[in-house]
């Protein structure tokens, strides 16, 4: 998660980027910077590792004058944190300066061709490409809007991008590709104002307007214009009251709604600076194991509750197949009363979005009283599980308000699988084309989230014709059968239904006597290698009249053929599709809980974090 600023008007910019940025430091911190276009027609370029408040220290005395700027706090993805690779990135010449919140997928090959045609680069990031492109299409006589829109058709992911240049003062361009950042632009009197979320823009003006997928705004201190594809695009305003609440939701109704939105966005923040995607690599910062106590491990028990629990039970998939140790997932609350055979070659790995959950907080004493190495999944900086485990993988995904974990959960098995991949890194069972394999489709994923969180209208529209239902089954099969299972807890959760997860080879064991006209049954079918099993749940399921609603994979019409309903979502490698599978479950779940009247953020009788038995 990277926080970007921009501002035009008649004030000076820098105290406005650098206050917009404070209120935007929650989205990463390990190095900042600002562009200003001075009055001189000059540009000022101001960036450095680490907080934003060095920056402000540095600029305390001698500030730089204009009334024009873009400003960064960033979270690595590609090149370590220093100020080299800070933003804001500049071309070859200097005229063109942007920031950049996503991962360009395709980089690798657009610098090579940029190096082969003379360009030089400073930096080790992905982003700095993005200057390069936009200068070619300059020097081609495109004006600025054009040359961002005909730069964003070259790069592959998502991507939010602000930009300025010196041939264009008084102007500053902005898109969003995809769902992994947004771009928010706020309307001022002789001013403007644009963000990657509210809390930098409601201080100065309630009146705002939100970019889609797409979307390009071309942005002066007097005007604001917007386009899709070259063609003009007109955009309503909204007014925002200012309150913490509506800051925080957004142009969202309810919390659980805005989570799942931002699940691209908690997807590439827990990648960020952990997947080397150049150098095939994973680094997790804080692990706090060394390699020889990693190779010495024989076995992975990972333990969680409710969500985190699903969560682990996809992890124990990713460990056994990519690291290749005998892994098993367990309910914290039933591993530390069994005495458990534990000792210092068993890894724990524990999953807490809080840090604060009791019955994981037990489970993981249990494995310290037997010398057991421990890591722990967690959001919250500082919980008492990092400081009970060896080591630990944030998922940076910021606050999660709504009880009902969403994005915090698909960034905890995002995390999972980064951490499947460094214990196979550093027992040496794979190598660096194998890891190559396992990264790239990484990089992808949270572009691939985002169309699944654009899809969520047909979610609504099924959920409109069976919000009524009583009981949902759902079924899946392998690394889906965690997934189905996260699917009805979702369900239960947030709109009270009754709704059971089962493996779906149990079915014919006593769930399929429950099977009828009234009890909905989803069913994820991805092309994978157990699709012909599912495929004939599915049968069985139509035989008995039973309705079918099922989870498939983009072009797969021999499901459509079988089932009453299918949500499609897009072909992943399938160790990852876990995470694309689980964001419809979600969508579902919250349109049947809001048209069922539901409180979605808060359900009855449950608390975000659990911190009694």
């Amino acid at each position: 998660m990277c926080g970007i600023t921009g501002y035009v008007g008649e004030h000076d910019a820098a105290p406005i980027l650098i206050d917009g940025l404070a209120r935007l430091e929650y989205r990463g911190y390990d190095s900042v910077g600002i562009a200003i276009l001075e009055k001189n027609g000059g540009l000022a370029i101001h960036k450095r590792a680490g907080k934003l408040q060095g920056l402000a220290d540095e600029l305390k005395h001698h500030p730089p004058k204009g009334k024009q700027g873009i400003g960064h706090t960033r979270w690595a993805t590609h090149g370590a944190p220093t100020a080299i690779n800070a933003h804001p990135h500049t071309d070859c010449t200097g005229d063109v300066v942007v920031i950049h919140n996503g991962i360009v997928e395709n980089y690798l090959e657009i610098k090579a061709r940029l190096l082969a045609e003379g360009h030089k680069f400073g930096s080790e990031t992905d982003s700095e490409v993005i200057p390069h492109l936009i200068e070619q299409h300059l020097a081609a006589g495109e004006d600025l809007a054009t040359a961002l829109q005909k730069t964003v058709s070259q790069l592959a992911g998502a991507h939010a991008i602000l930009a300025m240049s010196l041939s264009e003062p008084g102007t500053l361009v902005a898109a969003r590709i995809g769902n992994a950042g947004g771009v928010v632009i706020g309307y001022g009197h002789g001013e403007n104002y644009l963000a990657s979320d509210l809390p930098a823009i409601l201080p100065h003006t309630s009146r705002v307007a939100f970019l889609e997928d797409g979307e390009i705004a071309k942005v002066t201190a007097r005007s604001v214009t917007y386009s899709r594809d070259g063609r003009r695009v007109e955009k309503a305003t909204q007014e925002m009251p200012y309150d913490p609440v509506t800051a925080a939701k957004g142009s969202f109704k309810h919390f659980m709604h805005k989570e799942i939105a931002e699940q691209p966005e908690a997807i590439l923040d827990t990648i960020r600076g952990r997947a080397l995607f150049g150098d095939g690599r994973v680094e997790l910062e804080d692990i706090g194991l060394s390699t020889d106590q990693i190779r010495r491990i024989q076995r992975v028990v990972l333990v969680g509750m409710g969500t985190s629990l699903h969560a682990a039970m996809i992890g124990r998939h990713y460990i056994e197949r990519i690291a290749r140790i005998p892994s098993e997932s367990e309910n914290a609350s039933e591993l530390r009363y069994r005495e458990p055979i534990m000792g210092t070659e068993t890894l724990v790995v524990s999953l807490s979005q809080s840090g604060e959950t009791v019955d994981t907080l037990g489970a993981m004493e249990e494995a310290r009283a037997k010398g057991c190495p421990q890591v722990t999944i967690c959001n919250v900086l500082g919980g008492q599980t990092a400081r009970v485990a060896d080591g630990v993988i944030y998922t940076r995904c910021g606050l999660e308000i709504g009880v009902a974990s969403t994005k915090t959960y698909v960034a905890a098995i995002t995390a999972l699988y980064m951490l499947a991949c460094y214990l196979a890194q550093e027992r040496g069972v794979i190598d660096r084309e194998q890891m190559a394999g396992l990264l790239d489709p990484l990089a992808r994923l949270p572009y691939l989230a985002g169309e699944v969180t654009a899809r969520s209208g047909e979610c609504d529209r099924i959920a409109q014709k069976f919000f009524r239902c009583d009981n949902f089954l759902f079924l899946g099969r392998g690394i889906q059968y965690p997934v189905a299972m996260e699917g009805a807890l979702k369900l239960k959760e947030v709109s009270y239904i009754h709704a059971e997860g089962y493996p779906a080879g149990e079915m014919k064991h006593g769930p399929i006597a429950l099977i009828d006209r009234e009890m909905p049954v989803i069913a994820i079918v991805q092309r994978d290698a157990l699709r012909d099993k599912m495929l004939s749940n599915i049968q069985q399921v139509k035989a008995r009249e039973g309705i079918v609603i099922a989870v498939a994979t983009d072009g797969d019409t021999e499901v459509e053929s079988l089932a009453d309903r299918v949500l499609y979502v897009p072909e992943v490698s399938p160790l990852l599709s876990p995470v694309l599978t689980s964001i419809p479950m979600q969508s579902f779940a919250y349109a049947v809980a809001v048209r069922r009247g539901c409180d979605v953020d808060q359900p009855r009788n449950l608390a975000k974090t659990v911190t009694v038995e």
